[in-house]
């Protein structure tokens, strides 16, 4: 074994030891929060207070500096304990990126030491409207200080949770990007997401009214017209569903197994009898730990290409061809993990009987929750995608360009829309 395996495993195993109480916690308290529908607000305080939220923010800011694997491999087992806390801190995760692909080292400086220090990021991109456009409006401040931000956005994932909301917002001229305090006067968070699934993400409604917003705020102007540029944020974005979805296989596993050791009847077996015995018990359990095998498999494939291209970017190695072949990875991983673990979330059930179906157990959520985040980002459009990559060589995301062009977080918002709101 090479020293920098050793070291690898070394991180890892420092990395666990450090987060797996903190998944048992949140493990523990997930289906009473679902039953009640009571939002996550302690788990996430949890997860700041022991650095989950800066796992990607350097060192040299004061984060943990993880690879992308690693970060991606912890997100699985926060998957795992609970579906939704991944997706609440989704946005979060991926403005680190965001800062990390940033040239502009003043802004890193100052938002990323802000994410070290335990504040987290939530977005409101996506308008529960006909046409994907910004329809929040940024205007000068009839004063001559700053500006005011005014409009609605919606499947504003995780502000309920945030300290900044990344806002994307018009001035008239270009789409521009702002950060902007959750408690800041002006803004009012709703709780009125009503998707079956991902209950407690808060992805609901965000109002601005007249919200002061500095210059040291504004992120990045873009025009509408601007062309693809060479980031791997799409991707992540997928990827971080890709690990939720593979969380939900693993607790699926898990819950199937548990569920199975504890029954003392089989069906159609008078008396007592174990169905831990059952071979078609076993079958099931078996083609479970299969596909929870799979798609832990090929998201960890897909994080290690992001990892890649990370390097290759420091290193100013990466090209063009280096993002369009990771969204094509991605794009085809999403193909299959959404499949597995859709057939996991329904198979679950064949260990045992009607029992199964108890209110106590909410074994649905995890079909429920891989449903819901599998109508983000539309698969079918994807497949589409891939399969004129490979007969025409057009670039994935160029078919999106109109819908996504207007900033790396919108693009992967605006489909995100397009798919729940139909």
């Amino acid at each position: 074994m090479s020293t920098i395996q050793s070291a690898q495993d070394a991180d890892e195993a420092e990395l666990d030891a450090r987060f797996a109480p903190i998944f048992e916690r949140i493990a523990a308290g997930s289906i009473e929060r679902e039953q009640k529908r009571e939002l996550a607000h302690e788990p996430v305080s949890w997860l700041k207070e022991a650095g989950f939220t800066a796992l990607r923010v350097p060192t040299r800011y004061g984060g943990g500096g993880a690879t992308l694997p690693q970060f991606f491999r912890l997100l699985t087992r926060l998957g795992e304990a609970d579906s939704n806390l991944p997706q609440i801190l989704r946005l979060n995760a991926g403005f680190i990126e965001s800062m990390l692909e940033s040239d502009d080292e003043s802004l890193r400086e100052r938002w990323l030491t802000k994410i070290a220090a335990g504040e987290v990021v939530g977005a409101a991109i996506s308008e529960r409207t006909g046409a994907t456009h910004n329809s929040v409006t940024l205007t000068p401040d009839a004063s001559g200080s700053g500006w005011r931000l005014n409009g609605e956005k919606y499947y504003s994932t995780g502000t309920l949770y945030a300290d900044w909301i990344d806002v994307a917002a018009h001035d008239g001229t270009d789409d521009v990007r702002v950060l902007v305090r959750a408690d800041a006067r002006g803004v009012t968070r709703i709780d009125d997401w009503d998707g079956f699934g991902q209950r407690l993400t808060a992805s609901g409604t965000t109002r601005f009214e007249s919200v002061h917003v500095d210059n040291a705020q504004l992120l990045k102007r873009y025009k509408a017209s601007e062309p693809r540029r060479n980031t791997s944020l799409t991707a992540f974005y997928q990827t971080v569903h890709l690990a939720t979805l593979t969380g939900i296989a693993r607790a699926v596993l898990r819950d199937g197994i548990a569920f199975a050791q504890a029954r003392t009847r089989t069906f159609g077996v008078p008396g007592r009898s174990s169905p831990r015995d059952n071979p078609l018990v076993h079958r099931v359990v078996g083609r479970l730990a299969s596909l929870a095998y799979s798609a832990q498999s090929i998201t960890g494939s897909v994080a290690r290409s992001l990892e890649s291209a990370y390097q290759a970017r420091l290193e100013g190695r990466a090209t063009t061809q280096t993002y369009i072949a990771l969204d094509i990875e991605a794009y085809k991983a999403q193909q299959i993990v959404i499949e597995q673990v859709l057939e996991a979330a329904t198979l679950v059930f064949e260990v045992g009987g009607a029992s199964a179906t108890s209110e106590t157990r909410r074994l649905d959520r995890h079909w429920r929750n891989a449903r819901v985040l599998a109508s983000h980002n539309p698969a079918i459009q994807r497949e589409g995608m891939v399969g004129n990559y490979h007969l025409n060589g057009e670039p994935a995301s160029e078919r999106f360009s109109l819908a996504h062009s207007r900033s790396e977080l919108q693009r992967d918002a605006v489909a995100s829309a397009v798919a729940v709101d139909g």
